[in-house]
């Protein structure tokens, strides 16, 4: 199983090299940074699981590091904060970071947080009925557009529509028929292999072409089911 990867934005350095080495210890791969000058471009270039970010920063602080970034971060942003106020826990919160921890800092305590974090999966979100989020799977139904890992991955029209037809009823198994019915507008003869065909593309192109598939998972007899929280 690969390692964790984890950045921490601190710029108390003593602080910073506690929490690296200790996360480096528990098997995480830890990346720093002093600052907020990078930390937007680091954190959306990268896509670490995890950011573990100081509310108050030089150049740019936490709250606005966190907002800049959550639209297009899909993993999660834990807060580390001084401050006793309680508008400060909201304010971060309502802006998309997924928990905070008050200093001074327990190690083993926010070892908790953040394995209690990772093992949390993302929430789907829904804008306008047209945009999905699988953590990093990224889904646009108006510009038929698939963002896997910040990446484009290029899918012909029908191969979206399957895809958007699965995503949209995550967790679900959908039979041969009733895809076939939605994206064909015909019944399932029993041999036509249109969709399967389709499925086998997909898998490839999402990285999904394990054996057995994870993602995209066959259930026997029965048809598809898209896994919501196979994306991480």
């Amino acid at each position: 199983m690969s390692k964790h990867k984890m950045l921490i934005v601190e710029d108390d350095l003593k602080l910073q090299g506690m929490l690296k080495d200790y996360f480096m210890t528990q098997d995480f791969e830890v990346a720093t940074l002093d600052d907020g000058q990078e930390a937007v471009e680091y954190i959306l270039n990268r896509q670490p699981d995890i950011v573990l970010l100081d509310l108050m920063l030089p150049v740019s602080d936490g709250l606005t590091i966190c907002r800049q970034t959550r639209n297009h971060y899909h993993g999660k942003i834990l807060m580390l904060t001084a401050s006793d106020d309680d508008f400060d826990h909201v304010a971060s919160l309502e802006i998309g970071a997924d928990d905070f921890v008050t200093k001074p800092i327990k190690p083993r305590v926010l070892l908790a947080r953040v394995r209690s974090l990772l093992r949390r999966p993302n929430a789907v979100a829904v804008t306008d009925g047209d945009e999905l989020r699988f953590d990093r799977l990224i889904l646009k139904n108006k510009y038929k557009r698939c963002e896997l890992n910040g990446d484009f991955i290029s899918l012909t029209d029908s191969e979206f529509d399957l895809l958007w037809l699965l995503a949209t009823h995550p967790d679900t198994v959908l039979s041969r028929d009733k895809l076939t019915q939605e994206l064909r507008g015909i019944e399932f003869d029993g041999f036509d292999r249109t969709v399967d065909n389709k499925i086998v593309r997909l898998r490839k192109l999402l990285h999904d072409s394990g054996a057995p598939a994870e993602k995209i998972q066959t259930i026997r007899g029965k048809g598809y089911q898209f896994v919501s929280t196979a994306w991480q």
